[in-house]
């Protein structure tokens, strides 16, 4: 077995092939470099090894819910490009034109996106913009990863989006409790995915949001 499928053994049932894993490192190294002079994720996460599985992993696995049958894809809080960045190199390598929207308020992280998406020649379109200002948006799979709380998640897609597909969004230890109590106010379809990263963690697929009143 080659030595960089032995980087990512939790990928090992995504059949992820050589050259989406190639770019995974060389995003890495991009990542750390630019971690020097910005501070995009903490220092602790970005050595090798606690990097690939808290970031890059955990961000790749969403790939089962992501609609890969839209035109575009949209991360409304991009930060170092997961997980937008990390989807974007899964889907080049399927050979799919889906262009994805990163959002990110920050001029350095932007920056940052953007040099990224050009070495790596990515489909991407790095807004830098707050996300809560934009208006009329339409996306195909929107996603939310180490954002902001599942309600105003929800309040954003419903109040700043025309048409979207469904909504990713990373859950953590606490999640059941607030998924418990956002239910109270919002109603929308959902689908639960055990985070392969964390054992007390899980994803959201997301449909139909809509308030409750």
């Amino acid at each position: 077995m080659e030595e960089i499928f032995k980087k990512y053994p939790l990928l090992k049932d995504q059949n992820v092939p050589r050259e989406t894993l190639t770019d995974f490192e060389l995003f890495i190294s991009m990542l750390q470099q630019a971690n020097e002079n910005i501070n995009i994720i903490s220092k602790e996460t970005a050595k090798n090894e606690i990097i690939r599985e808290r970031h890059i992993v955990d961000s790749a696995q969403i790939i089962d819910f992501v609609d890969l049958k839209c035109n575009t894809i949209t991360d409304i809080g991009s930060g170092g490009g997961m997980p937008g960045i990390i989807i974007s190199i899964m889907i080049k390598n399927k050979n799919n034109s889906i262009k994805s929207c990163l959002y990110e308020k920050s001029h350095h992280k932007s920056s940052f996106l953007r040099k990224v998406s050009r070495d790596l020649k990515l489909n991407t379109e790095v807004v830098q913009e707050n996300i809560f200002e934009a208006q009329n948006l339409e996306s195909g799979t929107i996603m939310a990863r180490a954002f902001k709380p599942l309600p105003i998640i929800l309040d954003l897609v419903y109040k700043n989006f025309s048409s979207y597909k469904n909504l990713i969004v990373f859950m953590g230890k606490n999640g059941e409790k607030v998924l418990e109590k956002t239910l109270i106010n919002w109603d929308f379809d959902f689908a639960k995915k055990k985070s392969v990263t964390s054992e007390d963690s899980f994803l959201l697929n997301i449909k139909n949001i809509k308030k409750r009143h």
